[in-house]
């Protein structure tokens, strides 16, 4: 493998910190680094061929230029490698993957009235978390207990503001498990407090509480108010469950984070424990895919990096416990500090209970890492000879990494859509899939429909491609396989748009629905390719997705020209709630059958909404069209 990237002006690099990308003839970045000598590091990707490690040279034989971004020292390095590589996903830097989507207890501090919820996904700026937990069951367990001591709302805004306008609080009033904020039972102040001992107590700091309740017992029992203390004794005996289910696996001051690492030449397997106030308060478990030449120091770094580049402050401990010290220590106690905004520390435990705990987490990790490969060796084996064969069977130039798949719906020819979708590596990529609303409505002409949308998708990747953006770039990538769902006359107009729009490089087949006939340009009849086989299997994947992607397309416009008539004159009643009306209720007809009553109490739609629904529905405000969806 020959390294063709051209080796920039040694003098034009500079000597200072900062961080590089390498992309391909595309545009598309294959990795980014950082250094604290960009001219020395990058003088390294230049060496002799036979030197480089495998993937270095695979990476470097794919670019086709190098650029950089110069910073003023090597903290700021870190942080722009980092953000670079959350913006641009090379395929040639290590990734960090959660292997599962891990719950958090949330509080909303940004609310007017702070609520206590179970969130998943990103985090959002104002609110605090605490976690994540293993598992979505006990952390909704652990936040009920929690709601007899601190019994703050949990409801939505719609339902908050819904029993506002009613003057009567929820059930969770009547059972003692809100202080009904919503019909001013409480005081501000006094809400307040209660969010605030709240969150003391899942940050680790338990005693205050179970002291006041203890207090607060015993004063309620010598005043013979006998119901009052057996209240509190049931709130004490809910949080001391909670409390028993936090480990205390370090002194109480303790803030601090656990890395347990294990790994093959391949993957590795992360486990994080966060301990606040000695207490384990939750567990995050990550893949990482090593597609970098990396030893374990340089890992370490790099997962440091990825955890808490973008944490809020307040989620970075006052010390990181890692099996490993990682490569330039100080760099990276210096990165961590700056984040938290006060001294960290990363230290390698030798001995005593805090070599124990990272015992205990590298096990975590060792058990988990064994239960993902045992997973994944399957469907990693799997989709490589599926592609293999696939390149195989089809005669194709390369390995079909990137396959697009494009697919036309419509009924009688009325609102004519297309779509795209694709697969990378074998696995669909969702965040690339496209659809299209076929401009040129000519009655049921499925060739005429597919050679616009064709051409609509190749001639934006052109104009991407020429334009040099690097921002917003929606079609920037061609595929290794162009497929379209259909038969010879499908293949005939994607060989076309091809031809005309100079991109014959690019391959192209076509699979016929009724016999599963697979066709390639210059051949007559479809090419043999066995029923059983994983080639075959992975065609239909890619073809029922593409099919599946375009009906729902077209249902949605077809959804929303049968009901305009009807729900879009009624005033107040946007697009979002049209469309939350019809999830519920299915059509227009049920809509016509309920009360009055009945839209003016959903709690999600204004009372003068549902009055001025109801009125038009019945034909007492000028609608009355029929559209029963």
């Amino acid at each position: 493998m020959g390294v063709v990237l051209a080796r920039p002006e040694t003098g034009s690099i500079p000597t200072g910190p900062g961080a590089y990308l390498f992309r391909d003839a595309h545009g598309r970045v294959l990795y980014v680094g950082k250094a604290k000598s960009l001219r020395s590091r990058l003088s390294n990707y230049f060496a002799p061929p036979a030197s480089l490690p495998e993937r270095t040279l695979q990476m470097v034989a794919a670019a086709d230029a190098v650029e950089w971004i110069e910073v003023r020292n090597e903290v700021e390095a870190v942080f722009l490698e980092y953000n670079l590589i959350q913006r641009h996903k090379p395929r040639f830097n290590i990734r960090l993957k959660d292997d599962k989507s891990y719950p958090f207890l949330s509080v909303t501090l940004d609310e007017e009235w702070p609520r206590a919820m179970v969130m998943r996904g990103s985090k959002r700026k104002g609110v605090r978390y605490f976690g994540p937990y293993a598992h979505a069951y006990a952390i909704r367990e652990t936040l009920d207990l929690l709601l007899r001591t601190f019994p703050i709302r949990t409801c939505t805004k719609n339902k908050f503001e819904r029993h506002q306008r009613l003057g009567r609080p929820c059930l969770y009033a009547h059972i003692e498990k809100c202080a009904a904020p919503c019909v001013g039972a409480i005081e501000r102040d006094d809400y307040d407090r209660l969010v605030a001992e709240l969150l003391e107590f899942l940050d680790g700091d338990t005693a205050p509480v179970l002291d006041r309740l203890d207090k607060q017992m015993h004063q309620s029992a010598d005043a013979l108010e006998f119901e009052r203390a057996a209240r509190l004794r049931d709130q004490i005996n809910s949080v001391r469950k909670v409390i028993e289910r936090q480990q205390m696996v370090a002194p109480k001051e303790e803030d601090l984070d656990v890395v347990g690492l294990v790994e093959d030449p391949l993957e590795a397997q992360v486990e994080v424990f966060f301990v606040r106030r000695g207490r384990v308060v939750g567990r995050r478990g990550l893949v990482v895919d090593k597609v970098e030449d990396v030893q374990t120091p340089a890992l370490v770094g790099r997962v440091i990096e990825q955890l808490y580049a973008a944490a809020p402050a307040e989620d970075v401990p006052r010390e990181v416990l890692v099996p490993v010290a990682p490569d330039d220590l100080g760099l990276y106690e210096e990165f961590l500090t700056e984040a938290r905004g006060s001294r960290v520390g990363v230290r390698v435990p030798q001995r005593g209970a805090k070599r124990e705990l990272l015992g205990t987490v590298t096990h975590n990790a060792q058990e988990a890492f064994a239960r993902h490969k045992l997973k994944r060796a399957s469907d990693h084996n799997a989709r490589a000879r599926a592609l293999t064969a696939l390149q195989n069977a089809l005669g194709l130039h390369e390995a079909p990494l990137r396959i697009e798949c494009f697919d036309i719906s419509h009924i009688q020819g009325s609102e004519i859509v297309g779509s795209m979708v694709v697969m990378e590596d074998g696995l669909a990529k969702r965040s690339d899939y496209r659809r299209f609303k076929v401009r040129r409505q000519e009655g049921q002409d499925d060739l005429a429909a597919m050679e616009e949308v064709l051409t609509r998708r190749f001639r934006k990747y052109l104009d991407e491609r020429d334009e040099g953006a690097r921002k917003g770039r929606r079609f920037a990538y061609p595929p290794n396989l162009l497929l379209v769902d259909g038969g010879k006359g499908q293949l005939g107009v994607a060989t076309r748009v091809l031809e005309e729009l100079g991109l014959e490089e690019i391959d192209v087949a076509s699979l016929a629905k009724r016999f599963e006939e697979v066709y390639v340009p210059g051949r007559s009849e479809p090419v043999q390719v066995p029923r059983d086989s994983e080639a075959l299997y992975l065609l239909q994947q890619v073809r029922d997705e593409a099919h599946r992607f375009a009906i729902t397309y077209h249902r949605q416009l077809r959804d929303k020209k049968m009901t305009r008539s009807v729900l879009d004159d009624v005033p107040g009643l946007g697009p979002g709630r049209r469309a939350r009306l019809l999830k519920q209720f299915g059509s227009v007809k049920r809509l016509r059958e309920l009360e009055e009553s009945e839209l003016v109490e959903l709690p999600w739609l204004p009372g003068k909404v549902g009055h001025a629904l109801y009125e038009h529905l019945h034909g007492r405000a000028g609608g009355g069209g029929r559209a029963d969806a």
